[in-house]
């Protein structure tokens, strides 16, 4: 199958069969999953910064992740309607051109930023997050097919692992960055507390915009297969259906997760951190994603065996090395302090979190350990590290302290391989219907929008946080039976 690029070039077939190099195009779209990690981490700290200003309960700071994440389903559902009626727009229009659309929709919410905290309104707040979430969906309805056809689909787990690997690069420095602006940097005395998230937001209008123009000019071979064709064609596969449900177990785990670790550390039973304290811990929990993605990325390649056995221990060793540097980093005194004053502060932050990662540094062993017994297979790797989450969330809400801390903490080492692998098991084998199917992916992501909401409610209901993760546990059993089994469900025989 044939189709004509953006600059008229002829570009054939899928991805890297027919020789040619696309790691250009790849890298420039990784510049995307950084941004809306980083952007979509933002929401972690903005739960207990619009909880403590509006005077929340735990449902209704939790509608931050509804109004965000219900936005994706709300603009797949949209997209997929489209898809079965009138044919996939994503081949009509290129990726480029849903991707400049999506940046311009997410500029445009975060604008709204600067009148919603203008007048103190969280409706508006949450009309804005719609917003950016609506531009989010098209990014992840565009991207993620794109970035598994730009080479062979064998390691297409691989590419996409190492696409997420950036996207958590984002969301490993948005916690510590934001907790810094929101909680300190904009917070002024007297002020109501929604004014700091002013000045960031309107920063990341900014980006988008500048992002947008870059991609509208700059030239994306346009691969794939090129078909136009109406109809429900991807749900003939049983196992994108059952995908769907993994991915919208395995995204409104995750987040759930994500949302309440700054609460659950701030509880005198477990670790009784500050906001602020607490927000350097959910930097840690996100940087164990981008360390296990890197590490998928490498398992799930075709590189050489000694090469990947090698990698797989530098990776975890720096990453696990730039953790430690990274929160150790004196975000107080960087502001308007000396060079040397900061550098003698950050050394002596670094000497007094060593407990820390010393503590942390076991969970990356396991995660090495894991990988081993994956074999380089993307559904057993996504069965074992589902698994290792149930255990850890299930070790959570029996006991408590430091060890409740770390178990939840450490989440993130082991969701980081789930995205990638569902994702790419699910669109496995489909042809022409990839966009379609990615759409039903993307508007899967409403998981994020209805588990938080769940396990903020249970938590207001129990008047226990601890006893609320049994959702984020249940949420990732299933997606370790699809990893196991409901993966191969009807891959080779499509209903008619």
């Amino acid at each position: 199958m044939e189709n004509v690029g953006a600059a008229g070039k002829t570009v054939t077939g899928n991805g890297g069969g027919n020789g040619q190099s696309f790691r250009g195009p790849f890298a420039i779209m990784t510049s995307l999953f950084f941004m809306w990690g980083f952007m979509t981490v933002f929401n972690d700290i903005l739960i207990p910064r619009f909880k403590a200003a509006f005077t929340l309960n735990y449902f209704q700071a939790m509608l931050v992740q509804f109004a965000f994440f219900g936005a994706y389903f709300t603009g797949s559902l949209g997209y997929f309607l489209i898809s079965a009626t009138k044919g996939d727009p994503i081949a009509r229009i290129g990726y480029k051109n849903g991707v400049v659309i999506g940046l311009l929709f997410a500029a445009a919410g975060s604008a709204l930023f600067w009148p919603a905290a203008t007048m103190a309104s969280y409706p508006m707040f949450l009309v804005a997050l719609f917003i950016v979430g609506l531009g989010f969906a098209m990014l992840q309805i565009a991207a993620n097919p794109y970035v598994t056809i730009l080479g062979p689909e064998k390691t297409a787990s691989s590419r996409l692992n190492l696409a997420q690997g950036f996207n958590s690069v984002g969301t490993t420095l948005g916690p510590l960055i934001a907790g810094w602006l929101i909680f300190q940097y904009f917070s002024r005395t007297g002020a109501h507390g929604a004014e700091s998230v002013k000045m960031p937001y309107l920063a990341f209008c900014v980006v988008f915009m500048v992002l947008a123009a870059v991609f509208y000019f700059v030239h994306l071979p346009h691969v794939g297969e090129g078909k136009i064709e109406s109809g429900a064609g991807a749900l003939r596969y049983p196992h994108v259906a059952l995908g769907v449900v993994a991915i919208f177990m395995y995204v409104g785990g995750e987040v759930s997760v994500g949302s309440t670790i700054i609460n659950f550390l701030g509880q005198k039973n477990v670790a009784d951190l500050t906001e602020l304290e607490a927000s350097k811990y959910v930097s840690l929990f996100w940087g164990g994603m981008l360390i296990g993605r890197f590490m998928g990325a490498v398992e799930l390649s075709e590189m050489a065996r000694r090469s990947k056995q090698w990698l797989l221990v530098a990776i975890p060793l720096a990453g696990w090395l730039l953790l430690w540097v990274v929160k150790s980093a004196p975000l107080d005194a960087i502001q308007g302090g000396s060079g040397a004053s900061v550098m003698t502060l950050w050394g002596d932050a670094f000497v007094a979190n060593r407990p820390v990662f010393e503590t942390y540094l076991p969970f990356v062993g396991l995660c090495w350990l894991l990988f081993q017994f994956g074999k380089a297979l993307p559904g057993r790797t996504l069965m074992i590290f589902s698994a290792t989450v149930v255990a850890l969330l299930a070790t959570a809400i029996t006991v408590g302290g430091k060890t409740a801390m770390w178990c939840v903490v450490a989440v993130g080492l082991f969701t980081s391989i789930g995205w990638s692998n569902t994702f790419a098991l699910a669109i496995d084998g489909v042809g022409i219907y990839k966009s379609q199917a990615s759409s039903l992916l993307v508007m899967a992501i409403l998981g994020a929008a209805i588990l938080p909401p769940f396990q903020g409610y249970l938590a207001d209901v129990t008047k226990n946080l601890q006893i609320s993760f049994i959702v984020p546990l249940v949420a990732y059993a299933y997606v370790a039976w699809y990893g196991w089994k409901g993966h191969n469900m009807g891959r080779n025989s499509p209903t008619p």
